[in-house]
This record gives structure tokens, sequence and C-alpha cells, in this order.
């Protein structure tokens, strides 16, 4: 196979009137977007459900662990599929009709996707952090007068993420790659960028070359945080439930 190569692609004019690097760039913003509201939205319902799978009460475990098993066995793409296409099918007419035509539809149905995928293995995180912790924290803090609240909010929380940052740093990586399913919905992100250069200017390798060498500096940065975050919060005599450079995915 005889290929030519011209990395000076990247400088060249795109379609749209701007450079094909700047075409990656804005897929980046958008990658970056959807990773990040889309994280917030799991740690928020991830830490809620995965509290709750280890309380005593029976029917608010069972609805968690439903709550888990949903997300968390439904392939991303279906899910995001589900959302995006059949979902304002299923509403009434009137609502149906607003989410069709929100202007960024595919991005909040997106994140949306991923949020909800993404806080049912963080739950598990979570549970497991907690059931990590001796039980002597629990009783510590109820003979300190706390509320069960007060316990998981101030004692069994805290203590949990602490042990549970590097396996929150490899759902943080991954959630970065799982934004790139959101091109099959018409998302703009890196990846769909990264084809739409390819499609326009048959340079395959180089497109996917430079969407790589985004991907592995945005790993490399998120491995750095982790890592100092896992430093200064490291608590000397818990283990941890991994390494922030273990990779996982």
């Amino acid at each position: 196979m005889h290929y030519n190569w011209n990395w000076g692609i990247f400088w060249e004019t795109s379609p749209d009137g701007i450079p094909y690097i700047n075409t990656l760039l804005i897929g980046l913003e958008w990658t970056i977007a959807t990773a990040a509201f889309g994280w917030i939205m799991a740690m928020v319902l991830g830490t809620i459900a995965g509290t709750v799978l280890t309380t005593g009460n029976k029917w608010a475990v069972r609805l968690a662990t439903a709550y888990v098993e949903l997300f968390r066995n439904i392939p991303l793409l279906v899910q995001m599929f589900l959302w995006y296409f059949v979902v304002p099918e299923l509403l009434p007419e009137a609502a149906g009709n607003w989410l069709k035509s929100l202007p960024n539809a595919s991005f909040v149905t997106a994140f949306l996707a991923l949020g909800f995928f993404t806080s049912s293995r963080v739950a598990i995180q979570v549970a497991t952090g907690i059931n990590a912790l001796p039980r002597g924290q629990r009783m510590a803090g109820a003979a300190l007068g706390l509320t069960p609240t007060q316990t998981y909010r101030y004692v069994l929380l805290p203590m949990a993420f602490r042990i549970i940052i590097p396996s929150l740093t490899n759902e943080f990586a991954a959630i970065i790659k799982n934004s790139s399913v959101a091109l099959t919905i018409g998302l703009v992100e890196l990846t769909a960028a990264t084809y739409s250069m390819r499609e326009f200017t048959f340079q395959t390798f180089e497109a996917l070359t430079g969407a790589t060498i985004i991907y592995i500096i945005i790993s490399i940065i998120a491995l750095l945080v982790a890592r100092f975050l896992e430093k200064v919060t490291a608590v000397p005599g818990y283990i941890t439930t991994g390494s922030a450079g273990s990779g996982g995915h």
C-alpha cells in the first residue's frame, strides 16, 4: 500500500473555514464538557446509591441494587440510543417535541446517559469503600452521639473516598473515553471530529494519530491529578483499592 503522509494537514483549512487542528480542539471541548457534566452527575447519584447500599433498610437497598444493576448491565451505546430516540416518543407529545427541539439535544442526551451509566459503577466503588472501613468507625460515630446521617457525612464517606480515589480515577478516565459513543447520536466530540477530518482529507492515519495524542495527554493529566490527590489524602494504615496508575479499562 502506498500512502502519502501529510502532517501539515492539521494546519490546512477545513470546509468550516478553520484549520483542521481547530476542528479537533473544538471536538475536544465537547468531549471535556460531556465528560465533566456526566462525571458530576455520576458522583452525586453514585454517592447516594452507594451509601444506600450500605444501610440496613431492606427496601432502600433493593431499590439501590435495582438502580445499579439496571444502568450497569445495559450497554452504554444502547442507553444512549434509548435516551435519544425512544424516551422522547414515550413522553407526552408536547414534552417529547420539547426534548427533540433542544438546541443541544445530543449533548444533553450524551451526558445524561454517561451520568446514569457511570453512577452505577461509582455506587459500587462507594459501597466498597464504606464496607472496607472497620465496624468501629460506625460505632464510634454512634458513641459520639452522631445520627446515622451525620456518621455517614462526617466519618464514613470522607474515609471511604480517600480509599477509593484510585478506582475513581479509573472511572474518570473511562468516562472520557466513553464519551466517544456520543458520536452515534450526532454529537461532534473529539472522535466525531476526527472522523470528519478523515473523510474530508483521506489522511486517516494523521487524523487518528492526532486524536490518540490528545486522548493520551488527557489521560496523563488525569493520572497526575489522581496521584496528587491520592498522596495528599492518604491515611496511614489504610489500604487502597488500587493504584492511580493501574488502569483498569
